[in-house]
Parts: C-alpha cells; sequence; structure tokens
C-alpha cells in the first residue's frame, strides 16, 4: 500500500493548496475532475458542483463520500479603516484563525493577501488585550496594501460577499504526520483519490456499483443531501476520524464512528466494517462523536433510502490546526479495500 499511501498524501497537498470554502469550490472540483479522467475515469460535475466519479460494479451501489469544502469566510462589511470584518462560511472560529495568513478574492478575480488579526492587536497600545473575548466582531482581516479607509480598499475591488480564505500550512513530517488546516476533510479526498488508483492500477472488478462523490456543501450540512445515482442502497462518508478526550481514535488508526448527533449509524454497516477491520487486522477504532455530522447523515435526512456508515483517518485539533498521520491513511484505504472486496 506504501506507493497508493504516498500518491494520497502528495494529492492531499496539492488539494489543500487550493482555496475552497463552502461556496467557493469551482477551482478544486476542476482539478479533481482532470485527476480522476487522469486515473482513467469519466467524471461528471453535479447540478452543485461536486464531482462524481462511476468505479464501475454492477448492483447494489455504495457510495462513498468526501468533502472538499473547507472552512472560510466571507467579507461582511468594509470598515471604517479599511480592515475587513468577516463572517464565517462554515464553523471558522475565530480564537483558531488569529494571526494566520489569508488570501482574498474579488469578484474580479484580483486576489489579496492579508492578516487575521485582533482589532487593535498590538499588546503594547491595547491593554484589554488578554481579556478580550475573540470573535468576529472582534477580529478583522488587515489587507497587505496602502488603505487608509474603506474607500481605499473598495478601489482593490473588494467588497462584501467576497471570500478570504486561510492559508492551510501544510506540513508532512519525516515521522509521518500531517499537518495542516482542511484535513477536514481534504485528507479522505485525497484517500478517495487513492482508492479510485487502487482499483484501476489492479484492474479490479469491483463486487457491487460503487461511485466516488465529492461533495462541496458538507460544511454547511447539506453537502450529500440530494441523490446523485440510482439503485443507491448504501452510503460510507469518509471523513475526518475524531481524537479527543473520551475517545479511542489516534490519529494513526481508522475511525469507525458508530453514532454522531444525528443519531446512530446503521448497525448493519457498523457491524461490517468492525468485522473487515478485525479479519484483516486494520488498526482501528469505534467512537461515538459528540458534536458531529456527516454527508451520509445529510444524504438519509435529505431522504435516501439507503443504510449509511462514517470512517476516516484520525484528526486531531479539528476545525483548528489539525494533525493526522499516514498510518491513519493507510489504514483507512485498507478498510476500504477490505469492506469493499
Amino acid at each position: 500500500m506504501k506507493k497508493y499511501v504516498d500518491y494520497i498524501l502528495e494529492q492531499a497537498e496539492k488539494i489543500l493548496a487550493i482555496d475552497s470554502p463552502t461556496g467557493f469550490t469551482e477551482k478544486v472540483c476542476d482539478y479533481l475532475m482532470e485527476e480522476y479522467t487522469r486515473l482513467g475515469y469519466k467524471p461528471v460535475k453535479t447540478a452543485k458542483g461536486g464531482v462524481l466519479a462511476d468505479l464501475g460494479g454492477q448492483g447494489n451501489g455504495l457510495v462513498l463520500m468526501a468533502h472538499t469544502d473547507t472552512l472560510g469566510a466571507m467579507v461582511a462589511e468594509v470598515k471604517s479603516n479599511g480592515a475587513l470584518r468577516l463572517s464565517p462560511a462554515g464553523g471558522l472560529n475565530a480564537n483558531n484563525v488569529e494571526g494566520e495568513n489569508c488570501r482574498i478574492y474579488t469578484y474580479d478575480d484580483r486576489v489579496y493577501t492579508g492578516t487575521i488579526q485582533l482589532a487593535n492587536a498590538s499588546i503594547h497600545v491595547n491593554g484589554e488585550y488578554n481579556e478580550k473575548k475573540r470573535s468576529f466582531s472582534t477580529v478583522e482581516a488587515v489587507i497587505d496594501e496602502n488603505v487608509k479607509n474603506a474607500k481605499d480598499t473598495e478601489k482593490l475591488g473588494i467588497e462584501n460577499g467576497c471570500f478570504v480564505c486561510v492559508e492551510p500550512r501544510t506540513r508532512i513530517t519525516e515521522t509521518g504526520y500531517i499537518k495542516s488546516r482542511f484535513l477536514d476533510d481534504k485528507l479522505s479526498t485525497a484517500i478517495l483519490l487513492g482508492y479510485a488508483k487502487y482499483v484501476k492500477d489492479n484492474n479490479i472488478t469491483l463486487p457491487r456499483k460503487v461511485y466516488e462523490h465529492i461533495t462541496v456543501f458538507e460544511e454547511v450540512g447539506h453537502g450529500a443531501s440530494a441523490p446523485v445515482a440510482d439503485g443507491i442502497t448504501e452510503l460510507l462518508s469518509v471523513d475526518m476520524g475524531c481524537v479527543g478526550d473520551g475517545l479511542k481514535c489516534t490519529e494513526r488508526q481508522v475511525s469507525i464512528c458508530v453514532k454522531d448527533s444525528a443519531g446512530p449509524y446503521h448497525y448493519d454497516v457498523v457491524k461490517a466494517l468492525v468485522k473487515a477491520a478485525k479479519e484483516n487486522n486494520i488498526d482501528y477504532a469505534a467512537d461515538i462523536y459528540p458534536y458531529y455530522s456527516s454527508d451520509a447523515d445529510a444524504a438519509v435526512k435529505g431522504g435516501t433510502d439507503a443504510k449509511h456508515g462514517l470512517i476516516g483517518p484520525g484528526v486531531y485539533a479539528s476545525h483548528g490546526y489539525e494533525r493526522s498521520h499516514r498510518d491513519g491513511v493507510e489504514n483507512t484505504l485498507k478498510l476500504i479495500v477490505a469492506y469493499i472486496l
């Protein structure tokens, strides 16, 4: 599996480098269309703008789902000092982005850089620096241009609704740790590419119909809310596995979610995933996620009559500067292979 894990990490770095907060995903999906095509598939774009690839097989359709939309922000106001008040797109947290570099995209395709800072950011000037609650009313994006007021900023083409994208700061260490913003869920998007490559390279005839659906509105709850193909009997989200207090999973394992905030996953799917992991000596953990919802949840709530499940590599510090490990990637890929075959 090493060459497929290497490919997954290579793809993850490329995908992470393409800004794609919810609502601003066209460029990353164009890249995914090109990569699926290069692998030998005939992907199509959904009406929402996601990517659907048919991996082959017949009967009892299974959709593997990952999402490539990330957390981000939009300009909510050009402030009188020329800085930007932000509105989060998805669950971006002001506590996690203070001091981060960002890119601002205008409607006419200009791109500016900036930094997200606490308003009045100098501790030598602001006597309330430590006590100030960080929120999107107290932090602002400071643009790397000579702007002194709102008119200066507006002359750059920056106005309300422009997307503001936080730099991911991707690093892969010699010890195999993967550190970046937005591993949720670009790491698993890359894992699905890896599985597609594995199927094609090994000329595998799948025992059932299998699709991969890369969604683009998961972070706001409706990524997979509408059916994308006929004959679907099962949905498997490949997202991030939670790591934290009260959970068994680590970054080096594949997590099998048995229940999240939307309720239990289908018992038949969970039981079969655990069985596949045990029979193939795959390092896994089964956990309940207290504050989580997935594309599989959205699809079932949207009316798709199918069994559903959720797996993913363990990811620490979700919605912040996240960390996983290549072992978690490998275990997730192995579980997908074992489960489908």
